[in-house]
C-alpha cells in the first residue's frame, strides 16, 4: 500500500502517535516515508503541528507536508470558514498524496478527527479523498467503553464508500486495561470486519524518540510492517 490514510473513531485517541509508529517502522526497514496532513487545525502558524510530532518521534527522514492550517481547534470546514481561508478539497488531498507517492515508498495521510468530519461546506470528507486516491484507510480506535460502536460505525461508513480497511489499531492501550478494553480486543475484528493490527501503549508519545523508534515495530502486526 504506497498510500495509507489514517483516521480515528474520534479525536484525541492517539492517531498522530500511531502515524508516527507506522512511519518509524517503515523507516527502520529502509523505506522512504512521507506524512501528509491535509488540514491542521488548532495550531498557530509558528507552532509545530501533527507532522512535526511525527518527525520528532519517527525521525528526520520523514518528509512532512501540510495542505492547510487553521488556528481554531474545530472541524476543518468550520475552521476554514471562520478564518476566512479556503478549505481543502478531496481532489487536492488525493493529488498531493499521489505526488508524494511518486518519490516515497509509503505515504501516510493523517485525517482530522473522524472519517466523516467535513473538510468543506459541500460536505466533503476524508473518505471522499481516500476514494479518489483509491487508498485503504486504517482506523485508530480508543480502547474502552464506547469503542465498539464507534468502530462499527466507521467500518460501515467505509463500506458505504467502497473503501477497504486493513484493520484497527488501538491508539492508546492502557497500562492497566479494564474489562471493556480487554474484551474489545476480541470484539474489534467482528465490529470492524477487519483484523486488529496493533496496540500503541498509553504514553508512547512521551518516550524518548530513540526508544520510540526501537519499540514501534513491536506495537504493530506484520501486515503493517511490525512484529507484534
Amino acid at each position: 500500500m504506497p498510500v495509507l490514510f489514517v483516521t480515528g473513531t474520534c479525536t484525541e485517541i492517539g492517531k498522530t502517535v500511531t502515524t508516527a509508529a507506522l512511519a518509524a517502522t517503515a523507516l527502520g526497514q529502509d523505506r522512504s516515508v512521507a506524512v501528509l496532513k491535509p488540514a491542521q487545525t488548532g495550531v498557530a502558524a509558528h507552532e509545530p503541528g501533527d507532522t512535526a510530532e511525527v518527525v520528532r518521534l519517527a525521525g528526520p527522514g520523514v518528509t512532512a507536508a501540510e495542505l492547510a492550517r487553521y488556528p481554531e481547534p474545530l472541524a476543518p470546514a468550520t475552521a476554514a470558514r471562520r478564518a476566512g481561508l479556503p478549505p481543502v478539497r478531496p481532489e487536492e488531498i488525493a493529488e498531493a498524496a499521489a505526488k508524494l507517492a511518486a518519490s516515497h515508498d509509503l505515504v501516510l495521510v493523517e485525517g482530522a478527527g473522524g472519517l466523516l468530519v467535513r473538510f468543506d461546506d459541500e460536505g466533503s470528507t476524508l473518505a471522499d479523498a481516500a476514494r479518489l486516491a483509491e487508498s485503504p484507510v486504517l482506523v485508530v480506535a480508543q480502547a474502552g467503553l464506547g469503542a465498539l460502536n464507534a468502530v462499527a460505525l466507521t467500518a460501515l461508513a467505509l463500506r458505504s464508500y467502497g473503501i477497504e480497511s486493513p484493520g484497527i489499531v488501538v491508539g492508546s492501550w492502557p497500562a492497566r486495561p479494564g474489562l471493556a478494553a480487554r474484551c474489545n480486543l476480541d470484539d474489534f475484528p467482528e465490529a470492524a470486519g477487519a483484523p486488529l493490527l496493533g496496540r500503541i501503549p498509553e504514553g508512547a508519545g512521551g518516550l524518548p524518540p530513540e526508544e520510540f523508534r526501537t519499540r514501534a515495530p513491536g506495537w504493530l502486526a506484520p501486515a503493517l510492517g511490525g512484529t507484534a
